[in-house]
């Protein structure tokens, strides 16, 4: 009951339903009953041509179905930046959310990390749903501060994260690389969500943040990273070492709003450089329907 409570607010008080709530619940009551009747991958109709390949359960995936955008001021964030000259990094990519809006609204180039074979198929499904070969590459690897294998967990769908050996729960083994060694590519936007690793990863890529074409970074920010040793404010000191502020976003405004790290409503912060070219990028991109609204 309290999960059902938690995901009816969620969806009712989204910046994507207000003023259309009972579209939105009919909606939730479409999907909720369908995808039990009818259990299975579904091809859902996304944002301007995009699809997006959904199951029941898949939480990384079903907000959008819910709400247009799961992460609405991140992912208009994203929308609003990238143009199709850019590169983008999925770091984390689950299914492909991210991905999806990158290449296939924005026209951008992707490369997408996703450790998890079972993850990383549907990540690739949802690439090919939407015919974005040549624009987006999909790697089956973790990253870290060094090159090796580590566990992660297998069946905690959009929370899967890296465990000890000796951790009880479903794991495998997978292989993890430094992000300096993972590719060539020089990103303008990375998303990392990787459930408290992202120290981890950022001490392997001290190359990717130093290079001046990297303009803005949105990291998940909370106590997951005290699993490994690492707390929030950790993640402020290191970027900011590289020149990075943190700050919110406010799509319907497109304003850009500092910020204290770990304060985001949705528990992402948006770390920027060169303030004013990011500025003048949000500023004069073109608008996109997402449910009733045009951001």
């Amino acid at each position: 009951m309290k999960n059902i409570i938690q995901l009816l607010r969620f969806v009712l008080n989204h910046d994507a339903n207000k003023g259309k709530r009972f579209a939105a619940f009919r909606d939730l009551l479409k999907w909720q009953i369908g995808s039990r009747l009818v259990p299975g991958d579904v091809v859902f109709n996304w944002l301007e041509e995009t699809k997006l390949i959904v199951a029941n359960g898949e939480a990384g995936l079903t907000g959008n179905v819910y709400t247009g955008l799961h992460e609405f001021a991140d992912m208009a964030f994203l929308l609003h930046f990238l143009r199709p000259e850019d590169t983008f990094f999925d770091i984390g990519a689950n299914r492909g959310a991210y991905t999806v809006l990158a290449s296939g609204v924005c026209g951008a180039k992707t490369v997408a990390f996703e450790p998890v074979p079972g993850t990383f198929a549907k990540l690739e499904a949802n690439i090919r749903v939407n015919q974005l070969e040549k624009l987006a590459t999909a790697r089956n690897s973790g990253l870290g501060d060094k090159e090796g294998e580590l566990w992660v967990s297998a069946s905690l769908d959009s929370a899967n994260h890296i465990v000890p050996e000796h951790s009880k729960v479903e794991k495998i083994r997978v292989p993890v690389r430094r992000l300096d060694d993972a590719t060539t590519e020089i990103p303008a936007l990375i998303k990392i969500d990787v459930e408290g690793f992202e120290m981890n990863v950022f001490s392997g890529a001290a190359g990717v943040l130093s290079n001046s074409m990297l303009k803005c970074l949105i990291v998940e920010v909370n106590d997951a990273g005290k699993r490994y040793g690492f707390q929030a404010t950790d993640i402020l000191d290191h970027l900011g070492k590289f020149g990075f502020d943190p700050y919110l976003y406010h799509p319907i405004e497109r304003r850009l709003e500092p910020t204290t790290v770990g304060l985001s409503p949705n528990g992402n912060t948006l770390f920027l450089r060169d303030l004013e070219h990011v500025r003048s990028r949000v500023e004069t991109a073109k608008k996109v329907a997402v449910r009733s609204l045009h951001v």
